[in-house]
């Protein structure tokens, strides 16, 4: 397989989250054995996982621009508000329809 047939969503990750999703496989989905590899409690093992599959169901969506997935990204990351995240999108997004 080469990089044109690996899918946007996965490309999309970080090491971080593609070694997580490795060794949960490997652990058949098991959270209480992730949390004993990583080391943290099950609650925090779970909002990581719920935070890879945001970031997943978010770079699935193809209609969505990469700099628009990046901001959505930053949000989910607790790196960038909601609101102001809104606001670039929309001003990035009335920018490109004046072309």
């Amino acid at each position: 397989m080469n990089r044109d047939e690996v899918p946007s969503w996965i490309l999309s990750l970080d090491k971080e989250s593609v070694e997580f999703i490795r060794k949960f496989i490997i652990n058949s989905g098991s959270l209480k054995n992730i949390s004993k590899i990583y080391g943290v409690s099950y609650p925090t093992v779970r909002i990581k996982l719920d935070t890879l599959i945001k970031k997943i169901e978010l770079n699935s969506n193809t209609e969505d621009l990469e700099f628009v997935n990046m901001i959505k990204n930053l949000v989910i990351d607790e790196r960038l508000s909601l609101e102001t995240a809104k606001m670039i999108i929309d001003k990035y997004k009335s920018e490109r329809n004046d072309d």
